[in-house]
């Protein structure tokens, strides 16, 4: 599995996603913010849980995949 590439993350900066993780582990509804990298060039997600102010920085590496969310369809059904 090669996982998330950078390009990829990048195009999914500002919205909402479930994060895969490759430990199939499942992060839901976060809204990617930025990728930074650190000083030995590794690259993290920093992401917002959804209605909380604190942030995660999650190691690109350690994401298979993100599944795009549709809030739209969430919050319709309220």
């Amino acid at each position: 599995m090669d996982g998330l590439s950078v390009n990829t993350a990048k195009s999914l900066l500002g919205r909402n996603v479930n994060l895969h993780l490759k430990d199939s582990s499942v992060i839901v509804n976060v809204l990617l913010t930025e990728i930074k990298k650190d000083e030995f060039k590794k690259a993290f997600i920093k992401c917002i849980p959804y209605r909380r102010k604190n942030t995660l920085n999650i190691p690109l590496k350690s994401v298979a995949w993100a599944e795009l969310l549709n809030l739209n369809l969430m919050l319709s059904g309220s």
